[in-house]
């Protein structure tokens, strides 16, 4: 498959996405549901913001102008390739739609840009995590206590990458720095839970 028809491809996939939340969006507006929107429930707190969520009432963008914005997003990552925030802009689109290993690709090129970019530090560790690479996930995680030690949801992170890939050790250890940072994690029971799942399993 060519370039260009890769990038219809992902084009077409995040129009889909994105018309299918505000169509979602404006049936959960109709039928008044107690339980808010759907966008908000069952996203973990630490992860960025999907496409059109959190401001509720009906889109200005059409789905002609979201073509456009995503098209000269990703060339734009694309063609300058020293763009720091294109490339971080590209990993945004690619996450939205679960495209981990493209996210990955452009954060990668972010990070080589500006390496002491916590954020991209973070980020790198937690798409990764989704991805289901836990050993890279642990390696950014770790990478970025060594910036920032007391970070709640980076601590969270890596002891869910530890616990995935079944390292008791490492995950005792990162949940024990948890709970000192952050004793009342709503994280902890079932990291506790697992550790004893885990620990139980040997």
């Amino acid at each position: 498959m060519s370039r260009e028809n890769i990038l219809f491809a992902i084009i077409g996939i995040l129009l889909g996405f994105i018309v299918g939340f505000m169509f979602a969006s404006s049936m959960s507006q109709k039928m008044a549901s107690p339980q808010g929107t759907a966008a908000s429930q069952g996203m973990p707190a630490d992860h960025p913001p999907v496409a059109g969520g959190g401001g509720g009432g009906q889109s200005s963008q059409d789905p002609q102008a979201v073509r456009e914005q995503v098209t000269a997003s990703l060339e734009k990552a694309r063609s300058e390739p020293n763009n720091f925030e294109a490339q971080v802009k590209a990993a945004e689109l690619y996450y939205q739609i679960q495209r981990y290993d493209q996210a990955i690709e452009f954060l990668l090129k972010a990070n080589q840009l500006k390496p002491t970019d916590y954020r991209t530090v973070v980020i790198l560790g937690m798409v990764n995590l989704d991805a289901g690479h836990y050993d890279t996930a642990e390696k950014w995680y770790r990478a970025a206590m060594k910036m920032k030690s007391d970070d709640v949801m980076v601590l969270a992170g890596l002891a869910a990458a530890t616990l995935e890939k079944g390292d008791a050790t490492a995950a005792e250890d990162a949940i024990a720095k948890l709970e000192k940072v952050d004793p009342s994690s709503v994280d902890l029971p079932q990291f506790r839970d697992k550790l004893a799942s885990l620990k139980a399993g040997k």
